[in-house]
């Protein structure tokens, strides 16, 4: 590797500063000197991840515009051989202790966009950046949720692009690989409850969000709260909190500083059951059939709401 970033990078000097780390057990990651400059570099070999790795990299991109919370500045994403890597800057991460700071870091990303459309002197949005007010659903590039790409096409209603580009491909691929009738048979109830849990009285405004925020993908440097692992798009910010439900990991003072940001609406409960099902679907089609009882469970669960 160290060859190839010389290469690439039209350095004098290259070296390993260390061993491999995971990336989230999806890519391979290790850190390298380039003329004395510390960089991450993620690797992967397998098909598709050429958007992996451009989808992360744009995602860095539009959180760090917002200048909200440190996020490792993206450098660049090129292929060598059958691989894609990915430099980044090279961060000292610790694990999080401010958990207050990190739920008011979050909350004030997702109103981010609000804010931009409250201060607009014009009513136009110029989709992909985070400079200017967004007004769909989407997000301007394919990301990933873990090595599976999400579908970002633009949608007017959240309701819409929730159900058709996040749910239903999640649903769809854990069907053809287990060929479940369960699944099969209770999705159609979830389709007749979800409009019951989205009233047009919700008012969704597009939030900008990190779209796989977990514990592990978040950190701390120098005592400041950091994210990486992005998979952005704008959508409903209650959906960046199914995920941090889901492993039970952030203690009170995370959830009770982001509320006090972003207050719960009613429903609240029953959506985050919502958005449980699609990460508990995520991790079903990554991780096989331990998660097959949890997906069944919350579709049975949902459809009695």
């Amino acid at each position: 590797m160290e060859e190839i970033l010389k290469k690439e990078f039209r350095c004098r000097k290259v070296w390993s500063c260390g061993g491999q780390c995971q990336g989230g057990g999806i890519s391979s990651g290790s850190v390298f000197s380039l003329d004395g400059q510390k960089v991450f570099v993620k690797r992967n070999p397998a098909p598709g991840s050429r958007a992996l790795f451009d989808g992360e990299c744009a995602s860095l991109e539009i959180l760090r515009e917002t200048k909200i919370i440190r996020v490792p500045k993206p450098i660049k994403v090129f292929s060598h051989g059958d691989k894609t890597a990915f430099v980044m800057e090279y961060l000292m991460l610790s694990s999080v202790r401010n958990f207050a700071c990190l739920g008011e870091k979050l909350a004030k990303i997702h109103l981010y966009n609000k804010n931009l459309k409250d201060n607009a002197t014009r009513n136009e949005s110029f989709i992909g950046r985070a400079s200017e007010y967004v007004d769909r659903f989407g997000f301007h590039t394919t990301t990933c949720c873990g090595f599976i790409p999400l579908t970002n096409e633009w949608k007017d209603d959240w309701l819409t692009f929730y159900a058709s580009n996040r749910l239903k491909p999640q649903i769809d691929r854990a069907i053809e690989t287990y060929q479940d009738r369960g699944v099969l048979s209770l999705w159609p109830e979830i389709e007749r409850v979800l409009p019951k849990l989205f009233p047009s009285d919700l008012n969704i405004t597009p939030a900008l969000l990190h779209g796989d925020f977990w514990e592990g993908n978040v950190g701390e440097v120098n005592n400041e709260p950091c994210m990486y692992d992005p998979a952005c798009s704008y959508g409903h910010s209650e959906y960046d909190l199914g995920l941090a439900h889901f492993f039970r990991a952030f203690p009170p003072e995370f959830h009770d500083t982001y509320h006090s940001f972003i207050p719960k609406k009613p429903g609240f409960e029953k959506r985050l059951k919502v958005y449980l099902l699609f990460n508990a679907f995520n991790n079903w089609n990554h991780f096989g059939s331990v998660y097959q009882d949890l997906c069944i469970s919350l579709m049975h669960e949902i459809s009695n709401f």
